[in-house]
């Protein structure tokens, strides 16, 4: 039977014996269409493209990534929804895609937990706030500063409404006091174009977006969201130490799956993720870029994006943000 087949291969992966589709394996039968719900060079797609290319030579069928941007990500998030019991789409999900847009908007077209098969966590980061390395300002303090001398004329993009990176900036804001402009963009690589052409005062961007900005000294980073420095940007502080210390937040991406696919196929998936997250090849790619590679399986996996929920939802209401 097909899925004994599946259930004999997981065994060997776990048991350490490499999980490679042969010619006998029934599972997959046809090329996989893997759902990115930003635009290319984002976080999502740069992980998403990494681990594709791991899995290209392991699966025997090509995997074909597709950039399905949108909406914070829930454009692409309700492609994989509507194909319930689908053994051939998967996508990587997110904070944005399923933790802050299914509590952010009223009309969401699926259900972040029941609509999904929630593998793996995939990979967590900081967002970074950074301004143009031309800009006069130096610090968080010097931002906040400008904000309050010039009421409603401090800008920060990011690349869109409903993202992790949205919402850090309101927690900043919202911290300090002040009003910060949101700008969204459809996807990084236009914000990013704009902090450096000197259209908007600010940036929050996530990190291994970035960083490459950063090591050619073209963006200035203030401070990064998590609770530490970023082993990358070790002399960044964290907005904690900035002075602002509810502004924490990490980034998070996870595999998914449609829901209604075979629990032995979700298992199977699951082994081969958490092999692809320990090998050197990924875990090397990961580390140049600032991603720590996920350690949560499907269970603890799907806990988060429960938990995130619950969080955002309250910070949301609490703070009365908006999806602009």
């Amino acid at each position: 039977m097909m899925f004994r087949r599946q259930l004999l291969i997981t065994a060997a992966a776990a048991a350490g014996v490499p999980c490679v589709a042969s010619a006998q394996t029934a599972w997959p039968t046809k090329p996989i269409r893997w759902i990115v719900n930003f635009p290319p060079a984002g976080a999502a797609d740069i992980m998403s493209r990494a681990l594709a290319e791991w899995f290209g030579t392991r699966l025997g069928q090509p995997i074909v990534v597709e950039n399905k941007p949108g909406a914070g990500g829930m454009l692409g998030a309700d492609i994989v929804a509507k194909a319930r019991g689908d053994t051939h789409v998967v996508m990587i999900s997110s904070a944005a895609s399923h933790g802050i847009g299914p509590v952010l908007y009223r009309d969401v077209p699926y259900d972040p937990l029941a609509d999904f098969t929630h593998i793996h966590l995939v990979g967590t980061f900081p967002s970074v706030l950074a301004v143009n390395a031309s800009s006069p300002v130096t610090s968080v303090k010097e931002l906040i500063d400008l904000a309050r001398a010039k009421p409603g004329e401090v800008t920060y993009g990011s690349g869109g409404n409903g993202t992790m990176n949205h919402l850090v900036g309101q927690l900043l804001a919202r911290a300090a006091g002040v009003k910060l402009e949101h700008i969204p963009y459809r996807g990084s690589a236009p914000a990013m174009n704009d902090l450096l052409g000197g259209q908007i005062t600010a940036l929050m961007e996530s990190l291994p977006t970035a960083i490459g900005h950063f090591s050619s000294k073209r963006m200035r980073p203030l401070a990064v969201s998590e609770a530490e420095r970023a082993p990358t940007l070790p002399d960044t502080p964290t907005f904690r130490e900035a002075g602002f210390p509810d502004v924490v937040a990490t980034n998070w991406f996870g595999f998914s799956a449609p829901a209604g696919i075979p629990p032995e196929l979700a298992k199977r998936w699951e082994t081969e993720i958490a092999a692809a997250l320990q090998s050197a090849e990924i875990k090397g790619h990961f580390d140049r870029i600032g991603i720590r590679p996920g350690t949560l399986g499907s269970e603890a996996y799907t806990a988060l994006i429960r938990s995130e929920l619950a969080r955002w939802r309250e910070v949301i209401r609490a703070g009365n943000i908006r999806a602009d």
